[in-house]
């Protein structure tokens, strides 16, 4: 038996919090309106795109608001008016004052793709796979003043596998996220919902991604450069220097911990299946690489197509 329909605002932005909003406009609740960041440039044109939230929305004719912040009252008493059971906030982008907070009935829920207090912040999803884990998964959270500090009302664990890229995991994490947040949702209907309070000594934090981050160095281990190039794709993209100064971008690569000796970046062999590059610790084995100006290609392809000459002794950087 369906639990009580609740009148839900939902605030999200990117594709993540698009699948959470697709899930919802499938359930029992009821979709009163939608909060989404405003409009950005995108594309090589710059031209002002909605996002993938705000583009469902719009396709299933829920209102939908854009402010600059949550911080000012106008934007509040708008809130306010609609008067909603929840919100429901995913991948938002926006900090939400306690005002805000304190509107719906039964406050705002988060859902955080990570096992809270484990990656807290912007980008636990690739920071997981950089870091190593070999789990993570996804938490509802009842929402605070604070960086995702408030209590977990449900989580769902999700393993990382050695196969995961930032795209492949977010891919699997979205779907688990919602089938929590349904779940959470029954809970908070029916006030049959546990909350665990996050435990303060095992916070770690996931900063922002930044371009700048994505430079590759080899003077590193090979496999924190592979667990780098993993969690960077298919964002930002790990990149390094040929020798002749043009980028190099970095899509799969393959470890191995032998050492060889060589100067960290230093290309050791070449061929139809990897490009091998000395590391600080072992060998990093490049299988699938974006050379200047083209798309992103199998090393087999570069090989047989004679687009990239390198040999053993050279140096990337």
């Amino acid at each position: 038996m369906n639990s009580e329909s609740l009148r839900i605002v939902f605030a999200g932005t990117p594709d993540f919090a698009a699948a959470h909003l697709a899930a919802l406009l499938n359930s029992h609740h009821q979709m009163i309106a939608v909060y989404s960041q405003p409009d950005r440039p995108a594309g090589r044109g710059k031209k002002l795109a909605a996002s993938p939230v705000k583009q469902l929305a719009e396709q299933q004719q829920i209102p939908v608001y854009q402010p600059i912040t949550l911080k000012e009252t106008a934007a509040q008493a708008g809130l306010a008016v609609l008067k909603p059971d929840l919100m429901i906030v995913v991948a938002y982008g926006l900090l939400l004052p306690q005002a805000v907070l304190d509107i719906p009935r039964l406050g705002c829920i988060n859902v955080h793709a990570s096992l809270l207090p484990r990656w807290r912040g912007a980008a636990p999803i690739q920071r997981a796979i950089e870091a190593g884990d070999t789990e993570t998964g996804v938490c509802i959270m009842q929402m605070e003043a604070g960086l995702d500090t408030g209590p977990v009302l449900s989580r769902l664990v999700c393993p990382i596998l050695p196969t995961d890229t930032g795209g492949s995991l977010h891919d699997r994490l979205a779907v688990i996220g919602t089938q929590a947040l349904l779940a959470t949702l029954d809970q908070l209907a029916t006030g049959n919902v546990n909350a665990e309070v996050q435990n303060d000594t095992a916070i770690t934090y996931a900063h922002k991604l930044g371009k700048e981050e994505a430079k590759l160095d080899f003077t590193r281990s090979a496999q924190a450069l592979w667990q780098q190039i993993r969690a960077f794709n298919p964002f930002p993209v790990s990149w390094c220097l040929l020798p002749n100064g043009e980028r190099l971008r970095v899509w799969h690569a393959e470890h191995d911990l032998q050492n060889t000796n060589k100067n960290p970046g230093t290309v050791i062999g070449c061929d139809d299946n990897s490009l091998r590059i000395a590391c600080g610790e072992g060998t990093l084995l490049l299988t699938e690489l974006q050379l200047p100006n083209r798309n992103r290609m199998l090393m087999r392809d570069i090989v047989n197509g004679q687009l990239l000459t390198l040999h053993a002794g050279d140096a990337l950087a």
